[in-house]
């Protein structure tokens, strides 16, 4: 008798759990297939310290074959008409183009989110994202690009312009990226002066009262305190207008002139799980609270993708959270395997042990178990828990944190990521756009905003 197929779409969090759970609780009984577009899983949380330079980015990449042995990986993106659910199959492409077929017995979506867009002029051609490795690459690139061309420039309006930045959501990514920005242009800076009476200015952005909106309003003032001595212009309840090749225009009718414009104002589900044909819920595919799609017993969903009644709160779901796209692989691991008879299954109820935030150097706001905690403290305790979370690379993280705490960070480009291989609206924030015909000569550049072409020109745009 042939062992059952359990294919896993999707290797973030919840997926990733969900298949090195699975292929612990099944024992080799099952044939596990992961269908992921790169052969690594991603620590999103540690993704604004490489875009600042204090690590490198294979330290937060985790190997999917060297981590999961009796996984088989098929590198590929689910089709977006590509998943019968009637038929059981879900057509793929991979890397080179070429499509294929799986089949399975189980199925678990775990696709995650992309960028949330809002329908602001402008923002879709001249801001970008922070949600994969490819957009902090170039972030990087592009911050110190920043910061080299108005140390050489001439005229004070342009020098300032191209050293204010201008990040919109104040919750964990784009608080994180205005903490570590700031000081890494300060660091940039002290090796380059500006001219006189000018310094990298960087605005954080949000239509909300306070930043990180999501905490307990203890943190939130913690990390508000330390962004505005760090020099961060903190906005609330102030947001995009509207924004151009030169600059943004707030809410409040100011124009801020700038070269930067980094969109974290959320995530939405991956559009993928809309052709499937299931109940949604604001775009969330919706399970029970054993995590299975009703109707389709063979199919679970966890993650960003899944709208999981929180069994906590009745009549509401559960949010988008790593925390909770983690727990909810082990469930849905544990409840395949119940489904073959391995084991017992087991709803999905999950209690907040805290949250922290790393605001760079030894800053931090922490709340363990409800205990609130700052400064050095805090940032001991950050780092001690995603040292714990992280499934690989703990010594080579350990290791980049002390050598950025006693050498300067190194500030240069590597041209890597262009700006028009990280386009704000995408499905697949993993991975770094291509030219669609791959004959067209390296000159070649998609359709873009007058500043991406006058990036284009420029000899670098990425980093490790």
């Amino acid at each position: 008798m042939s062992r059952p197929r359990i294919l896993i779409v999707g290797a973030g969090f919840a997926g990733y759990q969900t298949a090195r759970t699975l292929a612990r609780l099944t024992r080799q009984k099952a044939d596990i297939t992961l269908l992921n577009p790169t052969d690594h899983f991603l620590y999103l949380p540690l993704l604004p310290q490489v875009a600042a330079g204090v690590l490198e980015p294979r330290r937060i990449t985790v190997s999917l074959p060297g981590t999961l042995p009796r996984v088989r990986l098929v590198l590929g993106e689910a089709d977006a008409d590509g998943i019968d659910l009637d038929a059981r199959t879900v057509r793929y492409t991979d890397p080179e183009g070429e499509s294929g077929t799986l089949g399975y017995d189980r199925l678990v979506l775990a696709v995650g989110s992309v960028n949330k867009l809002l329908p602001v002029p402008g923002v879709a051609e001249n801001a970008h994202g922070f949600r994969g490795l490819p957009e902090a690459l170039y972030h990087r690139d592009h911050v110190i690009r920043q910061v080299e061309l108005a140390a050489a420039a001439d005229d004070p309006k342009s020098c300032a312009a191209r050293c204010t930045f201008v990040v919109v959501g104040a919750g964990y990514t784009g608080t994180e990226v205005a903490a570590q920005g700031q000081l890494l242009t300060d660091a940039l800076v002290r090796k380059q002066p500006l001219r006189e009476g000018i310094r990298p200015r960087w605005l954080l952005l949000d239509t909300a009262p306070r930043i990180l909106p999501q905490l307990d309003e203890k943190l939130a003032r913690t990390a508000d305190r330390v962004l505005r001595e760090r020099g961060v212009d903190v906005r609330t309840g102030t947001s995009v207008k509207e924004a151009t090749p030169g600059g943004v225009l707030l809410s409040d009718g100011e124009f801020v002139e700038s070269r930067t414009l980094v969109w974290c104002v959320g995530v939405r589900p991956d559009p993928l799980v809309e052709s499937i044909g299931q109940p949604l819920e604001r775009g969330r595919l919706i399970v029970d609270p054993f995590l299975q799609v009703p109707g389709r017993p063979e199919v679970f969903a966890c993650g960003d993708a899944a709208a999981v009644p929180d069994l906590n709160k009745p009549g509401e779901f559960t949010g988008m959270t790593a925390q909770h796209a983690w727990r909810q692989g082990n469930v849905a691991a544990r409840n395949v395997a119940a489904s073959l008879g391995i084991c017992s299954r087991r709803a999905y109820r999950h209690r907040d042990l805290g949250f922290v935030v790393d605001l760079g150097g030894v800053k931090a706001a922490a709340n363990p178990l409800g205990v609130s905690l700052s400064g050095p403290l805090a940032g001991a305790v950050t780092r001690g828990y995603h040292l714990a979370a992280m499934p690989g690379n703990r010594v080579r993280v350990a290791a980049d944190w002390l050598l950025d705490a006693v050498l300067p960070r190194q500030g240069v480009q590597l041209g890597l990521v262009r700006s028009w291989s990280v386009p704000l609206d995408t499905a697949s924030p993993e991975l770094a756009r291509m030219p669609d015909d791959g004959r067209k000569p390296p000159g070649h550049v998609p359709k873009q905003s007058p500043r991406r072409a006058a990036e284009q020109s420029t000899p670098s745009e990425g980093e490790s």
